[in-house]
């Protein structure tokens, strides 16, 4: 009898104390895992500070001498805003409820997220020159946040993931294209930078948008409702992401929806409300550029309608293009000058985010075109320094067809910021196209030393 009793009372202390053990872990205060130590913060923004905690718990918050207070809501949710903070650091943010959490090494700064496929999820160390990249990778002042977790059938509220400092020992793992890029800004501005990489290998856009955004897409719904895949990246590696200002954001995708021409011609429909999609989100329209496609040994598939509609998708205010089609791998789906990739991304920033003096912040893109006396002549955006042969010889790489749509090559002469086409064997040409290959040899540059994007006047299957 009294051993039964010895164990019933044990029996209920347990009890006891688990329950309050339960009451206690209920009531600490929760953070994201994008509010941890060595996070950045962006600046000059509204800058959210989030997590959970009992409901109707008084939460204080206080971070570079300022504090902040607030209460949960119903659901537990809390958050608080940081207007106009101011670059520098490192600070300690305390968050202070029933509990006391302490985020230490905290900066001020840029923060921009980096998305996309395996060109953006290609780490530093598989990129070309790694040595020498990592050798002078002591940059105490840009961190990276990778997300780890994976795809969701629902949108989460957290991920996975941590902050890293930049050194030569941590470098190597970072995403080359968002690093290099990131390492530029840090450069020239001279603040903190934090950089978010949320990518993954061999995924389509459809992936990364949310379902409720294209099913609500009139022209993306025949597409929409023959993917099995629709948004399940957006819900477990972007979601939890859109509390967190960024400054705005770089994307390298496309490879797997140039698997197929059907497939490629959403593109120019799919990019653009992604963009919507995610700043609707995020709360407002922050910039967004976006890598090319570059040249690569013929897919024959939908390579060059990907690229056009990326080219396309420039209609979009505020975004730009990095234009790759010179420094890509024709035997390697992932060229290794990521160096490149990352300055050409930069200089859109720089220039236009940023406002900083730069060369130039695109290659030349085409800005309208006519014809007359049997020549097209094709105007020009983003000719810094004027328009001319990357190498020296003859312009190379545009064709003409006519109304039989029988493509030959042409002629091409450059006239102050234009070019004038022609070709003897089709005196009254339709229609023009530039680089259209997924491998092309062309040479039209601007002063700057970027190239023109491939693009095409016609839109013809073939």
């Amino acid at each position: 009898m009294t051993k039964c009793r010895f164990k019933f009372y044990g029996l209920a202390l347990i009890i006891v104390l688990g329950f309050k053990g339960i009451q206690s872990a209920k009531a600490n205060v929760r953070l994201p895992a994008l509010i941890a130590d060595h996070m950045v913060l962006q600046q000059d923004a509204a800058a959210l500070v989030w997590g959970w905690a009992d409901p109707n718990e008084t939460i204080r918050v206080s971070v570079a001498g300022r504090e902040k207070s607030t209460k949960a809501s119903a659901d537990g949710k809390w958050h608080v805003t940081f207007r106009y903070l101011k670059p520098g650091g490192p600070h300690t943010l305390i968050v202070t409820g029933k509990n006391s959490l302490t985020i230490n090494d905290v900066l001020i700064g840029e923060v921009w997220l980096g998305s996309g496929q395996s060109n953006m999820a290609m780490k530093v160390k598989a990129a070309r020159d790694f040595e020498n990249v990592r050798t002078n990778s002591m940059l105490p002042l840009l961190r990276v946040f990778k997300v780890e977790s994976g795809g969701a059938t629902n949108a989460q509220n957290d991920c996975k993931g941590c902050w890293q400092v930049c050194t030569p020992e941590t470098v190597g793992d970072f995403s080359a294209t968002l690093f290099l890029f990131g390492r530029e800004i840090h450069r020239s501005l001279d603040r903190p930078v934090g950089l978010i990489n949320s990518s993954v290998g061999a995924t389509p856009i459809e992936a990364w948008t949310s379902p409720e955004a294209q099913k609500a897409s009139v022209v993306l719904k025949p597409h929409f409702n023959s993917y099995a895949g629709i948004g399940e990246l957006f819900n477990g590696k972007i979601a939890p992401l859109t509390p967190f200002a960024i400054r705005g954001a770089i994307w390298y995708q496309g490879e797997a929806n140039a698997n197929s021409q059907k497939g490629a011609r959403y593109y120019q429909y799919q990019l653009p409300l992604l963009i919507q999609d995610w700043r609707n989100r995020w709360g407002y329209d922050f910039p967004f550029a976006w890598v090319q496609l570059p040249n690569y040994g013929s897919r024959s598939n939908g390579w060059c309608l990907v690229r056009e509609g990326m080219l396309k998708s420039l209609k979009v205010p505020r975004t730009g293009m990095a234009i790759t089609v010179d420094i890509g791998d024709a035997g390697n789906l992932h060229p290794k000058n990521k160096q490149e990739v990352g300055r050409r991304l930069s200089l859109w920033a720089l220039g236009e985010v940023y406002h900083q003096p730069v060369a130039a912040t695109s290659g030349p893109v085409p800005d309208g075109h006519r014809i007359r006396g049997g020549k097209f002549m094709v105007k020009f955006k983003h000719t810094e320094g004027g328009l001319l042969s990357g190498d020296g010889g003859k312009l190379r790489g545009f064709e003409l067809a006519g109304a039989d749509r029988m493509w030959k090559p042409a002629q091409a002469l450059i006239e102050g910021g234009r070019v004038t086409v022609s070709c003897t064997e089709i005196p009254a040409p339709t229609a023009l196209r530039y680089a259209w290959r997924d491998n092309p040899n062309c040479n039209l540059f601007n002063g700057a030393g970027l190239p023109a994007s491939p693009f095409r006047t016609d839109d013809w299957s073939k």
